[in-house]
């Protein structure tokens, strides 16, 4: 014989009443963890795989001392209003990418040291020796930093490549960075003009200015197109919005500028999404022309269908 239990509103009410005592009784306090990254984000274009990797991010106060150098406080300030960026500091992300053609595994860049890259690399389910080529866009610190690891290649399987005026440049520079980590490399290193083919479907372009023989690189696979930018542009409105204002990183500003206009306005006109080195986290995004200059859209989910 079965019976169906009778509930009660007194009964009903007598439960409720327990459940605030129920529930401080476990209540227990969570740590505050602090903001957060995901170390890599991986979109798809035709048959490749691109992965961005966030190898490092740092804080730089003053702003207007590497942006808008040449603009008058009150310029830079309503624009930095306009767009919510706070006017005493600045977030720099450092986001070297690796790519899968389906038959080689290329990096770009290296970051700021050997660990954030490899951590990062090895999150996104990659190990350094499965690297097959490491592509150098330009020899800042930032993006050579991760070349070796306590003396030795980092991606000891890997063929190097930079270009040719890059690296013509910084070999008789004098620089110790420069000296320190690449110049052992350098019979490890193919150099590259514009236009060179560093795989199927991976076309070098001369993007001069922000030194002397930066490069960025065109990716293509079944139609699909995305520019890998490094620093053509280094921040997402005081560069991309306001492409003539002058970077101190720059080492050629009035060349940086043009290329600037130049690579913004191709991929404006012709829709190409992008990833660039210091853009926002998670670094992939599009170009919109505007009445004055250009508008960075940040890319959502259009590459993961």
């Amino acid at each position: 014989m079965s019976h169906t239990p009778k509930f009660s509103r007194r009964a009903a009410l007598a439960g409720a009443a327990t459940l605030p005592f129920a529930a401080s009784a476990v209540k227990a306090a969570a740590p505050m963890l602090g903001a957060s990254q995901p170390p890599f984000k991986r979109v798809k274009l035709g048959g490749f795989e691109v992965t961005n990797l966030l190898a490092g991010t740092a804080v730089r106060e003053e702003p207007q001392s590497i942006f808008g150098m040449n603009v008058d406080k009150e310029t830079f300030e309503a624009v930095s209003n306009a767009n919510k960026l706070p006017l005493d500091a600045a977030q720099f992300f450092f986001t070297p990418v690796v790519v899968n053609t389906g038959s080689e595994l290329i990096l770009f860049d290296t970051g700021l040291n050997p660990a954030g890259t490899t951590a990062a690399l090895e999150a996104a389910g990659y190990t350094a020796d499965q690297v097959d080529k490491v592509v150098i866009t330009h020899m800042h610190g930032d993006h050579i930093g991760g070349l070796q690891t306590d003396g030795t290649p980092t991606y000891g399987n890997a063929q190097h490549y930079a270009g040719a005026v890059e690296m013509n440049h910084w070999a008789a520079a004098g620089n110790e960075r420069f000296d320190d980590i690449v110049k052992p490399l350098m019979d490890q290193f193919t150099m590259v003009d514009d236009g060179a083919s560093i795989a199927s479907g991976v076309t070098s372009m001369a993007a001069f200015g922000h030194t002397p023989g930066h490069m960025v690189y065109m990716l293509e696979s079944d139609g699909a197109q995305l520019m890998l930018g490094a620093d053509f542009a280094n921040h997402f409105v005081w560069s991309i919005g306001h492409p003539d204002w002058e970077v101190r990183f720059d080492m050629d500003k009035a060349a940086a500028a043009a290329t600037r206009r130049t690579l913004l306005d191709m991929m404006a006109t012709d829709g190409v999404p992008f990833s660039s080195y210091h853009m926002p986290w998670p670094a992939f995004g599009y170009v919109e022309r505007t009445s004055d200059g250009y508008r960075y859209v940040p890319h959502s989910y259009q590459l993961t269908l």
